[in-house]
């Protein structure tokens, strides 16, 4: 049994719901966690990070943090970082689990250490997923690294002065930022120039806002071509809080407008840099029924929906809660630009295409966009395959509340990653679920 009351590895029932009701708060930002944690760590002296989250992705860089010297504590839902600043501890073997980001933010860091290895546990996702973008700019800066063709293990040693160095943009915004979080330690700091279409903006831009509030000085172009982030700096230990997480949000938002009720949900900033804060005017765009008083949004949900086509590049990790509103909306939704998608813990265009046809709906897809029909019902009362991803298992669950008969989900147990309560969180709200243990 896992700590948190499920079962270690399991698939899940949903059962279809009539309505959903009740309030929430909001899960803390995984992308924001993993961010302040880093920089908790890079800081000398003590960081108290307020409301962390406990997704496996900030585990893995707690971990991590761990193994390169930093101290730990947790008290309640805060992480107090006693950071080891420009040094962490060489010749150290680093373990991301299955987290993107949370290894690529590493190996830029990694330039300050000799003998940095990474590696993960899960071959066949974060070992199959490129770093080569990333490796290519810390060895034009003078680092030395070894890996499996731009692939994990990863080996990686400095020192390295900095300079003015080209990244490419174009598969991943992580790259650039594993550079931003190096860059004010290093004596010469960083001319950065992000090369190809860039990807993803808002993440990006959370790194910038993460530096400002650790006092680290940086300037960007208006398009994030260009980042200067001067050497010699320090990051400055303190206090921060992590705002709510709207990826994860999306799809509450998503099941509320799905069905019947009233579902308040808090600890959402109106101007936050999250990219996926743009699900919400989706959303409404679509049809449903959302207003805001502050940090809270209040959906009234079963209105009838309507297909959009939209950009998705700036809310990729919403598009497949959103796409679960999509399947029960009148017309054919397209998402365009979300070629990264196919990046992800999964091929998350073509893996996604099979699954909502394996429930009966019309999808179709594209290099780089996902086509939906929407339909009045779902059959359901089959068997969907999670794909050992998140996102996919959101999605799955969300089609499954509005399904004419359950659904069963393979290893849900992912949901981890990123968000751990989130049956818990709809169960709260009305859901019922039923948990099947597996041994795969």
């Amino acid at each position: 049994m896992h700590q948190d009351g499920m079962p270690d590895k399991f698939d899940l029932v949903v059962h279809p719901a009539r309505e959903l009701r009740g309030e929430l708060r909001a899960q803390p930002s995984k992308n924001y966690t993993t961010r302040y944690l880093l920089a908790a760590a890079l800081a000398g002296g003590e960081t108290r990070v307020v409301g962390v989250a406990t997704s496996e992705d900030a585990q893995a860089m707690l971990h991590c943090l761990r193994v390169w010297g930093a101290g730990v504590e947790l008290v309640g839902e805060d992480a107090i970082i006693r950071g080891f600043g420009a040094r962490p501890r060489a010749g150290q073997t680093l373990n991301t689990g299955n987290a993107g980001a949370v290894a690529r933010f590493l190996m830029g860091v990694a330039a300050l250490t000799e003998g940095t290895q990474f590696v993960t546990d899960y071959a066949d996702s974060l070992g199959q997923r490129p770093q080569g973008d990333l490796l290519a700019a810390l060895e034009r800066l003078g680092a030395k690294v070894s890996s499996n063709d731009g692939k994990l293990p990863i080996t990686i040693s400095g020192p390295v002065r900095g300079g003015v160095v080209e990244v490419s943009a174009e598969r991943s915004s992580q790259y650039a930022s594993a550079l931003m979080f190096l860059a004010p330690l290093l004596p010469d700091g960083l001319d950065l120039r992000l090369t190809g279409e860039i990807k993803s903006h808002a993440p990006l831009r959370q790194t910038l806002d993460t530096l400002a509030a650790f006092g680290v000085q940086a300037s960007a172009s208006d398009d994030l071509s260009r980042i200067r982030i001067a050497g010699g700096q320090s990051y400055r230990a303190g206090r921060v809080l992590v705002p709510g997480d709207y990826p994860g949000s999306a799809a509450i938002l998503v099941a509320a407008a799905l069905l019947a009720g009233e579902v308040r949900l808090s600890n959402l900033r109106e101007n936050d840099l999250q990219g996926e804060r743009e699900a919400v005017a989706v959303l409404r765009e679509m049809g449903a029924d959302i207003v805001r008083e502050g940090d809270t949004l209040t959906v009234r949900g079963g209105q009838p929906l309507r297909a959009v086509t939209r950009d998705g590049d700036t809310f990729t990790d919403a598009v497949q809660a959103l796409s679960a509103a999509a399947a029960y909306a009148e017309g054919q939704t397209t998402w365009e630009n979300v070629y990264t998608l196919r990046l992800k813990e999964c091929d998350r265009i073509s893996d996604t295409r099979l699954e909502l046809e394996r429930l009966g709906l019309s999808a179709a897809e594209t290099k780089d966009s996902l086509s939906l029909s929407g339909a009045a019902h779902i059959a359901g009362g089959l068997t969907a395959d999670g794909h050992g991803d998140h996102r996919m298992i959101m999605l799955l669950t969300l089609l499954g509340l509005r399904a004419d008969a359950p659904i069963r989900i393979t290893g849900a147990h992912h949901i981890r990653k990123s968000y751990p309560q989130f049956f818990r969180h709809l169960e709260g709200l009305g859901a019922q679920f039923e948990y099947l243990p597996t041994d795969h």
